[in-house]
């Protein structure tokens, strides 16, 4: 750990903006909808549902689900802003906090979004005409008490001050169509936000102490500073969920132990869906995020968690077995339905011919998908992942081991291909964080992902053939 080095003021202070920004989600607002199909919308609404029917219930329960996702924090606030103390660095001393603040344009530079439809017209009209200081902290302030930055929620006290702040789902599972300006645009709900660095975020906080403890239970050693230095690494995009049950801060290449922050699109009809196998499906994966990485006040059981060899943090502090005495303080629990039926209901995007996608050339790769390059063996369409239990061994993939391990069942799951094109083509991200495929990003282009299972299946692919199999990843 001592190769980590010691985290700067300026880095801190940048990964404090990067919580400030916010981003928007698409599906909940159709008049801005870059999913938007035909059928019934703002313009076409179609008959409504019977009373009490099944229709009824999944539509209330969608309009639920959306806003939870979107902007309940589960009583994390607790943790960001009463433990941490996140909420002193965003605003700086002039504001009663600490440091000098968060600005709107270091919050950007960290990757948070705006939801501009929640700014009021004359505040989007000074926008457009620069005519707003974004690199005053108060504007994040302001920002923040509009609630319009993506995945951020604030508290604010009588004067004005900010009292507490907490995230929501959105922060990592959103972005903006950079519709007003890069970073400041209509949402884009379910599009994993790969400028966010939630690392450097979560490195700001003034009291990074709690971590540090947890983080001893495994690496006794650990210091505030080298923590800092951890989250640092993990970079735009990524987030390492299982930092805090097994202390594995990196991998054995000396590179961050962090994967890619996942789309929470397309989700329907599968089975796993995170990068590693066993964790269970969508219901399981919000309960473990809101409870053990947001810190929500909420049940969350597993007594897999236990195994102090696999995963020692977990298993010291007893992580499977969290849980509130009273159900009715539970803020977590009886959100889990509604927060479900929302994700499953994000619709992918859909890539356009000519402009997404060569036609011509992924006519030629549909058929190597399902032919010579054995694709849809794993990939099943129209899943693009099997139906059942869709996991396999690195073994059979032919790949290391090592975030796999982390895993319940030591497994990598098949990941879903959809809406691959968006980040080939590095749609409303920083051009730099564009591409990175794979769990861990190691192939930046979809062409390099294809020449990887070229190599490692001996699938004896021609270039052109390479080339025609990209366009045909990029058209689903």
């Amino acid at each position: 750990m001592n190769a980590l080095g010691i985290i700067s003021k300026r880095m801190r202070l940048v990964f404090v903006i990067g919580v400030l920004s916010c981003g928007v989600w698409i599906f909940a607002d159709p008049g801005g909808d870059l999913n938007e199909g035909k059928g019934p919308g703002k313009n076409n609404p179609g008959p409504p549902p019977p009373p009490n029917s099944a229709a009824q219930n999944a539509v209330q329960l969608v309009n639920q689900g959306q806003q939870i996702f979107r902007f309940d924090t589960f009583g994390d606030d607790a943790y960001w802003g009463g433990t941490l103390q996140l909420h002193q660095a965003i605003e700086g001393t002039n504001f009663g906090g600490v440091g000098p603040g968060i600005s709107p344009n270091t919050a950007l530079a960290l990757g948070l979004k705006v939801d501009v439809t929640a700014l009021p017209p004359p505040l989007q009209q000074q926008l457009r005409k620069g005519k707003v200081n974004l690199d005053d902290p108060a504007v994040t302030l302001h920002l923040i008490k509009l609630n319009s930055v993506v995945g951020v929620k604030g508290t604010f006290n009588a004067d004005g001050s900010l009292r507490s702040v907490g995230l929501t789902c959105a922060l990592c599972h959103s972005t903006v169509d950079d519709s007003l300006a890069p970073g400041i645009g209509r949402r884009l709900d379910g599009w994993a936000n790969h400028d966010l660095d939630p690392g450097s975020i979560i490195a700001a906080a003034p009291n990074i102490a709690p971590i540090t403890t947890l983080l001893q239970a495994a690496i006794p050693t650990i210091t505030d500073d080298q923590v800092r230095a951890v989250l640092h690494s993990w970079g735009p995009g990524k987030f390492d969920a299982e930092l805090l049950l097994d202390g594995k801060a990196m991998r054995p290449d000396g590179g961050p132990a962090a994967t890619l922050i996942p789309n929470a699109f397309g989700l329907g009809g599968y089975n796993l869906h995170t990068w590693t196998g066993g964790w269970g499906t969508i219901p399981y994966w919000n309960a473990f995020v809101a409870v053990l990485e947001l810190r929500g006040v909420g049940t969350f059981f597993d007594e897999r968690l236990d195994d102090t060899n696999k995963w020692p943090i977990a298993a010291a502090f007893r992580f499977g077995h969290t849980s509130v005495d009273d159900p009715d303080n539970d803020q977590v629990t009886s959100k889990l339905p509604a927060l479900q039926m929302y994700q499953l209901s994000i619709p992918a995007p859909k890539p356009k011919p000519g402009v997404d996608f060569d036609a011509a050339a992924a006519a030629r790769g549909d058929a190597l998908f399902s032919g010579m390059a054995n694709c849809n063996s794993c990939h099943r369409e129209p899943l693009w992942t099997e139906p059942g239990w869709n996991d396999h061994t690195p073994l059979e993939m032919k790949i290391d081991s090592f975030q796999a391990d982390r895993s319940p069942d030591g497994n990598y799951k098949t990941m879903n291909l959809t809406g691959v094109f968006i980040r080939e083509r590095g749609l409303f991200m920083n051009p730099a964080n564009k591409g990175r495929f794979y769990h861990d990003g190691r192939f930046q282009t979809l062409t390099d992902v294809v020449d990887s299972y070229n190599t490692r299946f001996n699938l004896n692919l021609t270039a052109q053939e390479e080339s025609d199999l990209v366009e045909y990843l990029k058209s689903l």
